[in-house]
């Protein structure tokens, strides 16, 4: 094979023991592969509890590519990832491997798999819509998104106060939708076969509660009492679990609190997840329950 093998889904569904799976399989075919993080939070050097990723002794040998390459204090940036992952990419093919894209951040997901160019900036505009944010917060900014760019608001959601922002920037920029730019809407950067991980909602809500109730017993408060003194930056400071917890740690919630609302906000990323891998017709989906999953990825990726 000399393409890409993306593997995706919503957050709890095993991405990560299904790329781990699939990578031995092909390895003992005769192919070697190696695994590039496509998680945007997992990018933080030091955010490991939260963001559920997996330590070294974890990963079975296997070659692992943009994991903690940036401080929490640094704002992530999907077109920095873009350049940088294909790169990696490019890089496992020329060594006659294959490069297994793991992750549910779907926009970097996306901005590797299809062949999207972003648009430029504008510090002026930038500014202009981010301090707006700091001053008013996300609501008024997201509702005239959705006023100019249903589908860009829809797939992005009211809290993303980054990527709204972003988006705005590129409305104005453009003088067109943001939306009509997506990925999805793009051919394939390589030959690519995705295979999508998919749960039940019944079966993947009390997973994900369970899953954030674990990470506050494994000690998310003393991971991030520990990363608070260097600084968080926006992006850091602001993902799921993580913001709660700096709450957390200023007396703003109690614990029970902070736990229900990562929770919810998990079960509502999850939700976005679903619709936003949704979309691509080409993704071979699995049972993320079905012990089989791994062979049957194999075959998919084999036979295409």
């Amino acid at each position: 094979m000399t393409g890409l093998v993306a593997v995706v889904g919503a957050t709890g569904t095993g991405k990560s023991e299904l790329s781990l799976d699939l990578a031995e399989r092909l390895s003992a075919s005769g192919t070697p592969a190696e695994i590039v993080n496509a998680d945007a939070m997992q990018l933080y050097r030091g955010m490991d509890i939260g963001t559920a990723k997996l330590p070294l002794a974890e990963r079975r040998g296997i070659p692992h590519h943009l994991l903690d390459v940036l401080e929490p204090a640094e704002e992530a940036s999907v077109a920095r990832y873009q350049t940088e992952a294909r790169a990696v990419i490019d890089e496992i093919l020329e060594r006659g491997a294959v490069p297994i894209l793991v992750g549910g951040s779907g926009l970097y997901v996306s901005s590797v798999v299809y062949d999207f160019r972003f648009p430029g900036t504008d510090d002026a505009i930038r500014v202009r819509l981010e301090d707006e944010l700091t001053s008013h917060g996300p609501g008024a900014l997201f509702e005239r998104l959705r006023m100019r760019d249903p589908q860009a608001a829809a797939a992005i959601g009211p809290h993303n106060g980054r990527r709204i922002v972003r988006a705005l920037e590129v409305i104005e920029l453009t003088g067109e939708p943001f939306g009509a730019g997506l990925p999805e809407e793009s051919g394939t950067w390589r030959p690519t076969v995705t295979i999508g991980l998919r749960l039940a909602r019944e079966r993947l809500v009390p997973r994900l509660d369970a899953r954030v109730e674990r990470m506050w017993r494994d000690g998310l408060l003393d991971e991030v009492a520990r990363l608070r003194p260097a600084g968080l930056g926006t992006t850091a400071s602001r993902a799921i679990g993580y913001a709660q917890a700096l709450r957390r740690l200023d007396g703003e919630l109690v614990e029970a609190a902070a736990i229900a609302e990562t929770q919810a906000l998990t079960r509502r990323y999850a939700r976005r997840q679903v619709s936003w891998f949704g979309r691509s017709r080409e993704t071979v989906w699995l049972d993320a329950d079905d012990p089989a999953r791994a062979d049957a990825a194999l075959d998919a990726v084999s036979s295409r």
